[in-house]
């Protein structure tokens, strides 16, 4: 196995799989790792071929948490973070075994996740005397409510894949077996879209919970006016008209 913190592949058309890769500490957030990360994703998001990204582990973690010795001594970069959240293509998690502290802040940095049902995810950092700096707070909460965000928050309370389904933290919950499969078809399901538009569908999505309804519906409009005049809006008008598959050019 390499010693590299994160493997890539490329299982499919338009698709990359990159793989946590530090199982000897359950996959932790090194610095290093997040990194090489959002280098990883920014290079997706600007090669021209890459239309979705598929983000996993392995069997026993997706990600504990942040690495707890590099913690306490030259503490979080959470500056590169804000490389991960800025990507314009779209993200899937792929979460098998625990998804806990900066691992569960990770796969909600992601636009889709899937979630084993044997999974556990929480946000444990308050037994450190911490709280949560990379979204764990803020996505969370509207993602589940106040009220199961503030008992994972305050008491370290954790949720299973099935609990995270039915709070709407996950999109699928499946067998653990199936967890990779599912969230490799979601990312060819994406793949197949028009491109420019779920990046700009993307960024409208994330606005919506950082700024009023107002501004957030201002922002929808101004957005699909624009994607009206791209070339893949008019492909998509002709292919309906034509009934056939339409052939996207992501301009």
């Amino acid at each position: 196995m390499s010693d590299a913190p994160i493997l890539i592949e490329r299982p499919a058309d338009g698709v990359a799989l990159v793989r946590l890769n530090r199982p000897k500490v359950f996959n932790a957030l090194s610095n290093a790792l997040i990194a090489e990360l959002a280098a990883a994703i920014e290079g997706f998001d600007t090669d021209g071929a890459t239309r979705a990204v598929v983000l996993t582990g392995d069997e026993r973690a997706f990600a504990a948490g942040a690495d707890i010795g590099e913690f306490a001594s030259t503490g979080p970069r959470l500056d590169e973070w804000d490389r991960i959240w800025n990507a314009g293509v779209p993200l899937i998690a792929a979460v098998r075994g625990l998804a806990l502290g900066g691992g569960l802040e990770l796969a909600m940095s992601c636009d889709l996740l899937v979630v084993a049902e044997d999974a556990r995810l929480g946000q444990p950092e308050i037994n450190l005397g911490v709280m949560p700096g990379a979204g764990g707070t803020q996505r969370l909460t509207r993602a589940v409510g106040k009220t199961i965000a503030t008992e994972m928050v305050l008491l370290g309370r954790e949720l299973s894949g099935r609990e995270a389904e039915a709070h709407g933290l996950a999109n699928r919950c499946v067998p653990a077996e199936r967890v990779l499969p599912v969230a490799l078809q979601l990312a060819k399901s994406l793949a197949r879209q028009a491109p420019h538009a779920v990046r700009v569908a993307k960024r409208t999505i994330a606005k919506a919970f950082e700024q009023s309804l107002h501004a957030s519906l201002l922002d929808e409009r101004r957005a699909f006016m624009t994607l009206l005049t791209t070339e893949d809006a008019r492909e998509g008008v002709r292919a309906f008209l034509d009934k056939r598959k339409p052939a996207w050019q992501g301009r």
